[in-house]
């Protein structure tokens, strides 16, 4: 539940600020949020089922993001769209991990 209010105050205040950065940079930021999210959903999963750690959160919340950005960076230096391969991979962890919790959540007191 933290965690909920944590990402709803982050995006409150996302919408708030007035900052903008150069749009060269989309696709580098893009990459990165969604990494950020994969992380974020493979935590709550994780805390639903009694295994959340600290350090394995935060250092996959981190190395993702930058592994990613690094991954479309190389791509676009070489010229090939590397960055599909990171949106289709966070993407897919992204709807599994999403589809976990809903089961964790309606199946909650059940045995399934």
């Amino acid at each position: 539940m933290v965690a909920l209010i944590g990402i709803l105050i982050g995006g409150i205040i996302g919408f708030l600020l007035p900052y903008t950065y150069n749009t060269a940079y989309s696709l580098y930021i893009s990459i990165a949020i969604l990494a950020c999210l994969d992380s974020v959903f493979g935590g709550v999963k994780a805390n639903l089922e009694g295994n959340f750690n600290v350090k394995i959160f935060l250092s996959g919340f981190f190395g993702n993001s930058l592994l990613a950005a690094l991954l479309a960076y190389i791509g676009d230096r070489l010229g090939v769209p590397l960055y599909y391969a990171a949106i289709f991979t966070f993407g897919s962890r992204l709807f599994d991990n999403f589809a976990s919790i809903r089961r964790l959540i309606l199946f909650k007191n059940k045995s399934v």
